[in-house]
């Protein structure tokens, strides 16, 4: 049995289009790559002794792991709303490129997403992280202060940009 985890906090419903196909893209090869592992774990059972074979316990928490994703994906693809279009480019509000400027040192650019979507690039973050929330109806030449761990972090906001639709 595994250990008991609280429940998250409710993520954002959002993501882009490329995101929401990316997921159902791992969902398919989810399950494909399941159905090898059940073939593996079926060949390792067959083996005989079950509780000193690496082969079926390796693959058993390998089909695990398969699993939780899938359901995971199962439940989570329903609830997302695809977002498309993007009216206001003016103004930092989901799926914009925002161009950041901090007191010292080199811009960076970031683009805000849903939260299901950020591990796939480095220059992607939630938009339910604190910078994100800090950028949203921004407009151009602003300044965003946000405090992370008792040290305020100053940005002046230098582009936007919106990917073409």
């Amino acid at each position: 049995m595994g250990r008991w985890r609280p429940p998250l906090p409710a993520a954002s419903p959002y993501i882009t289009a490329e995101g929401f196909a990316a997921l159902q893209a791992e969902n398919k090869s989810l399950w494909q790559k399941r159905a090898i592992v059940v073939k593996a774990l079926a060949a390792a059972a067959a083996e005989g002794d079950r509780s000193e074979n690496a082969e079926y316990i390796y693959r058993k928490k390998e089909l695990a792991g398969i699993d939780r994703r899938i359901r995971y994906l199962q439940k989570r693809l329903p609830k997302l709303k695809v977002i498309r279009e993007f009216a206001q480019r003016d103004r930092v509000f989901f799926g914009a490129w925002v161009t950041l400027e901090p007191d010292h040192g080199d811009a960076v650019e970031y683009r805000i997403v849903g939260p299901d979507e950020t591990a796939t690039s480095p220059e992607y973050i939630s938009m339910d992280s604190p910078l994100a929330k800090a950028l949203l109806k921004r407009e151009l030449d602003d300044d965003v202060r946000i405090e992370i761990d008792g040290r305020a972090l100053n940005y002046s906001v230098a582009a936007i940009r919106y990917p073409d639709s």
